[in-house]
């Protein structure tokens, strides 16, 4: 079970937003409370659902039939939008009962009052773009302008908005991941039903009908046990099972950080070879605390290529006691 926050658009809607209306019905019928998908594969089979839950509300038979009657496309709608209304609340009470036995219901008020928002938001939409349709099938004149531009984009909103509940089911994935497999087998089944038991196959013939009347709601059915299947599997979520109950879902993976393409090495291929520079004799590392080299030893100062000098005086005297000089030489005024 999710717990649901923030505004209902997530703030994604704008005034040019309604000049499209799949745009509004995707923020309308999708809010930003309904949780994401666990796994890419069970969207994909909800996609698959969504598609065959659209041709059994469409009606096949229809076209079949070598036409398709609008008129009988609104009583469909209000219909649907009928059942819709009485079975939803039906089933998520039938599974309040069974989930009664491991949790309590008390907590799954939120989300289960927001799926009935979305309900009844959609129903309106539905019932008002009959009103529209239908007052401007009856009116002529300028006045049949702005009522049709009105029903048109209804009936645009309208149309985005059933896909959008075909596979969310009015965001009551929010209370439990299998209701809206469960209330899409349902429904296809309720709505499939009374046409084959009264025998109204619409013109067909007995094989045909049975064939176009009960292929949507068995389709529809081996999808949903396999979507609520792969749920079981891969992630421990059964449907009766209380939501508080069901183990915690994984996270999406961190994202990968982006990794630099191999190349060569950047720089001049063509340049000159620098050697290191410092003394290549250096020391690798530096002295122990404490303790400090020597410093190399300073050559001789002066010119290198001069010639050698010997030292003046005798080499081979003794040094004298009366000082510097040749004790032997005599001195002034001796004769």
């Amino acid at each position: 079970m999710t717990r649901t926050h923030g505004s209902w658009t997530g703030g994604t809607l704008t005034a040019r937003s309604f000049l499209k209306p799949h745009h509004v019905a995707r923020a309308m019928f999708h809010p930003a409370w309904i949780p994401d998908s666990v796994d890419p594969s069970v969207e994909q089979l909800k996609r698959v659902r969504v598609i065959a839950g659209a041709v059994a509300s469409l009606g096949v038979y229809t076209f079949v039939e070598g036409g398709f009657a609008f008129t009988e496309l609104l009583e469909n709608a209000l219909t649907a939008s009928a059942v819709l209304l009485f079975l939803t609340p039906l089933t998520v009470g039938v599974m309040l009962f069974v989930w009664r036995r491991t949790g309590t219901v008390r907590r799954l008020r939120e989300p289960l009052l927001n799926s009935l928002k979305l309900l009844l938001l959609f129903i309106g939409s539905v019932v008002a773009t009959v009103v529209l349709l239908q007052m401007a099938n009856s009116m002529g004149g300028m006045a049949i302008l702005p009522i049709g531009f009105a029903a048109l984009w209804m009936v645009g909103f309208v149309g985005a908005g059933a896909f959008r509940i075909s596979g969310n089911f009015f965001g009551t994935a929010v209370v439990h991941r299998c209701l809206p497999p469960l209330l899409a087998t349902v429904t296809t089944w309720l709505m499939a039903l009374p046409d084959l038991l009264t025998g109204d196959l619409h013109g067909l013939s007995l094989t045909m009908g049975i064939v176009f009347i009960l292929g949507a709601p068995v389709t529809v059915t081996a999808i949903a046990l396999l979507e609520m299947g792969r749920l079981k599997r891969r992630y421990g979520i059964r449907l009766g099972t209380h939501p508080a109950a069901q183990p915690p879902i994984p996270g999406p993976p961190p994202p990968v950080p982006p990794t630099a393409p191999h190349g060569p090495p950047q720089g001049n291929p063509y340049a000159p070879h620098v050697p290191p520079q410092g003394n290549p004799y250096a020391p690798p590392h530096a002295p122990a605390p404490g303790y400090s080299y020597p410093p190399p030893p300073v050559p001789p100062q002066g010119n290198p290529y001069a010639p050698h000098t010997p030292p003046q005086g005798h080499p081979y005297a003794p040094p004298g006691p009366y000082g510097q000089g040749n004790p032997y030489h005599p001195g002034p005024g001796t004769s």
